[in-house]
């Protein structure tokens, strides 16, 4: 049995900052803004949410071949 990784580190793409964050089981993150330079982030095109956008890692639902909480399952 899979078991999705909830821990990723969120780099904005317009500083550079880092943040490690728990990633939600239950909904996407479509919004993140970056607590250093106040940049609101929304996921690139195809992307379901920033995790997936701009995270180390896919969200857990992707992460388990779910497909993701925006796509018509």
């Amino acid at each position: 049995m899979k078991v999705a990784n909830l821990i990723a580190k969120l780099t904005c793409p317009h500083c550079g900052h880092c943040k490690q964050l728990q990633m939600p089981t239950h909904a996407c993150l479509w919004f993140y803004e970056c607590e250093l330079c106040q940049t609101m982030l929304s996921p690139l095109a195809g992307d379901c949410c920033v995790f997936c956008s701009y995270a180390d890692m896919e969200c857990p639902p992707k992460q388990l071949d779910a497909g993701c909480c925006a796509s018509d399952n």
